[in-house]
């Protein structure tokens, strides 16, 4: 009897579990559009808000993509999350540059009070390492990048199973929107030698990647928008999945007015579910949410 109890503990400590991450991307449209309800908001209102957003799903947050997000705020959101998460968390942030190279800056505060510049944030629950990869950009408008978080799989043994968290790589970026102060040339090419390039830089051998962000193009089957765009980003459904995909067609709910921009791409079959927050009126974009199984 002993031996068919050791056994079966045996049994249990080397059977992995599956392991979820929690992911939301979101553009908090707060650095220079006064049109956006969180524009010169200040570094605790602005972590609050997004902090609560990404607590607001059952799941616990893994993964926080942000764009129009100020530097400024980066500590104070990273200190938010681990004091109402009861985690470690890491943010990693990049902030626009002009074509002078000078910061793009985020408009001051509501009290005046410098906000750093506009920028583009990747958030982790846990440690990593960050990476920030330039991309094609068009030279008389701002540059543009992906900021890449890479954790390192950690294992946790206990009494009934030994959970091996995965290696992930997640890649958030804000890409050119093609209007006319931006990538204004016929087809936007920049926007498309941007998706290239990140579609390089987002996968490496050995890890999970999860990328996402507003990439400012139509789905391929959304029969809206730019058709270079939705050609663009077509390679991004034959490597990946994406949060919101329905079914074998390439479209998803609108993310920003009648469109949809906002994307999280992850390993195809990982998908558990997938969420738009349509009811929140904070920024232009909507908040997009999904759960992604790391292991069968």
């Amino acid at each position: 009897m002993v031996g068919h109890v050791l056994l079966l503990v045996a049994g249990l400590l080397a059977a992995p579990v599956r392991t979820e991450l929690s992911v939301m991307t979101w553009n908090v449209c707060t650095g220079t559009n006064s049109d956006c309800r969180l524009y010169r908001a200040g570094a605790v209102e602005l972590a609050e808000n997004i902090g609560r957003q990404a607590l607001s799903r059952t799941a616990r947050p893994g993964v926080i993509f942000l764009q129009e997000f100020c530097t400024g705020a980066t500590g104070t959101l990273e200190l938010w999350l681990e004091r109402r998460t009861g985690r470690s968390w890491t943010v990693g942030s990049w902030g626009l540059t002009g074509h002078d190279g000078k910061p793009y800056a985020c408009h001051p505060d509501r009290l005046g009070r410098p906000r750093g510049a506009q920028s583009i944030a990747v958030a982790v629950a846990g440690e990593a390492t960050f990476e920030t990869h330039p991309l094609p950009a068009p030279p008389w408008y701002v540059r543009r990048a992906a900021v890449c978080a890479t954790v390192t799989a950690t294992v946790t043994a206990t009494v009934a199973a030994t959970v091996v968290a995965p290696k992930v790589r997640a890649c958030g970026t804000h890409l050119s929107s093609g209007a006319q102060y931006d990538d204004r040339q016929p087809g936007a090419p920049y926007r498309t030698r941007q998706l290239q390039r990140l579609l390089e830089v987002a996968a490496r051998p050995g890890y999970r990647t999860i990328v996402g962000g507003d990439l400012n193009v139509s789905p391929p089957d959304g029969g809206y928008g730019s058709a270079a765009g939705r050609r663009a980003v077509a390679p991004f459904y034959r490597a990946y999945q994406e949060c919101d995909q329905r079914g074998g067609r390439r479209t998803g709910g609108r993310t920003r007015e009648d469109k949809k921009l906002d994307y999280l791409f992850a390993p195809k079959g990982s998908v558990r579910s997938c969420h738009v927050a349509r009811e929140v009126t904070l920024s232009d974009h909507k908040p997009v949410h999904m759960e992604v199984a790391l292991r069968p």
